[in-house]
């Protein structure tokens, strides 16, 4: 029994003794953390950005015909300058021509018609005008052929008038089969360059809307003037301002920088991406740049009002929040923020912080809240 309760004892002992020796360690754990800390500032954001953009063709179209005929010969070839109404390329479509044939047929026997009507009119109008002066004297004209007179001049009159209309609709049925085969003729609907040729003489083409399958016969871009469409992210797009001069630089001329002013912004958010469509106009005369091109863009990004900005540094988290250290009568102080813009070494943060805060320069999660510090002031240029 003397035993076991000896045994006990040395028991109670070591575990007194082991209790002893952690409380160092614990009484080191609070000791006051040395740190450097800076002030939190407040200015107006003024900087720019790199932006991905892309160059495209200020017009561009893919030349269908207007009818369905075969190529006779096509003008023009990847490459090619051309002139608004340069003709690209003719067809042949003989079916057109009979066409013709029968609307010049059409006009001259409307017009035939027309003559023989307007002759009868003529000649029936005169006896009734006889006959009316002869009626003046009693008794010299009955007076039911003087009414049958009259009603055949307006018969006449009214057939005149059918005819003058048949006439007219086949002359429109000519035009239009005129106007038909000028289409034979592919003219450039505007000044550019021919990217692309996918037809040649003999291949039968028609309309977009016609036959499936139906491809261009050219591709023409205009390359004077370009579209540098700039896709700006949700949260850059509230200071943009139309005519406001960008610069950008493409892979092509490494080292060169380009300029062009915003010309049309979408105002229209893509719910896809959360950027917004903004279109640069261009003035390409030399040809220098080439539609399709990647380009870097230094976007301008602005505020109209005064933001914080600490070091980059300065701002850790955890595995929930963003926050930075405050120091505040000596001791660590959590303060959850938001990020913004950063620039150079600096960020924009969003919280409950004030200009001339002093927050930990290089914070960490290892600074816990509440906990003792000893601050040593810094500038953020250090």
């Amino acid at each position: 029994m003397k035993r076991s309760v000896c045994a006990l004892m040395l028991l109670l002992a070591a575990i007194a003794g082991c209790d002893d020796s952690k409380q160092p360690a614990a009484t080191a754990s609070q000791a006051a953390a040395a740190v450097e800390t800076v002030a939190v500032v407040s200015r107006t954001l003024d900087t720019t950005i790199s932006l991905p953009a892309q160059l495209l063709p200020y017009e561009t179209v893919d030349v269908y015909p207007k009818v369905t005929g075969f190529i006779d010969s096509i003008r023009v070839d990847r490459g090619s300058r051309v002139t608004k109404g340069e003709i690209l390329a003719r067809l042949s479509a003989p079916e057109l021509v009979a066409q013709r044939a029968q609307a010049e047929a059409g006009v001259r026997a409307a017009e035939s018609q027309l003559a023989a009507a307007q002759a009868k009119l003529a000649s029936d109008q005169g006896t009734y005008l006889h006959l009316a002066s002869a009626a003046k004297t009693p008794g010299v004209v009955a007076e039911n052929d003087l009414m049958v007179a009259n009603q055949s001049a307006k018969a006449d009159n009214a057939a005149v008038s059918a005819a003058e209309h048949n006439a007219s609709a086949a002359r429109d049925a000519l035009r239009s089969v005129t106007q038909m085969e000028s289409y034979l003729n592919i003219e450039a609907p505007f000044n550019g360059v021919v990217t692309t040729r996918n037809l040649h003489p003999g291949a039968l083409v028609g309309p977009a809307s016609g036959q499936p399958g139906a491809i261009p016969i050219v591709q023409i871009v205009d390359t004077d003037r370009l579209r540098l469409v700039v896709p700006v992210p949700e949260a850059q797009v509230g200071t943009m301002k139309e005519h406001q001069q960008v610069d950008f630089s493409v892979p092509a001329y490494p080292g060169q920088s380009f300029h062009a002013p915003i010309a049309r912004i979408a105002h229209d958010v893509d719910v896809n991406t959360r950027t917004m469509p903004v279109e640069l106009d261009v003035q390409n005369g030399n040809g220098k740049l080439s539609p399709g091109s990647f380009a870097t863009v230094k976007w301008p990004l602005e505020r109209a009002y005064a933001t914080l900005f600490v070091p980059a540094s300065a701002v850790t988290s955890d595995q929930q929040h963003s926050f930075v250290i405050r120091v505040n009568n000596g001791k660590a102080e959590w303060v959850m923020v938001q990020t913004g813009q950063t620039v150079n070494t600096e960020i924009e943060v969003f919280g409950d912080l004030h200009p001339g805060d002093q927050v930990v320069r290089t914070a960490s999660d290892s600074i816990r809240n509440g906990q003792q510090v000893n601050a040593k002031s810094t500038t953020q240029s250090q």
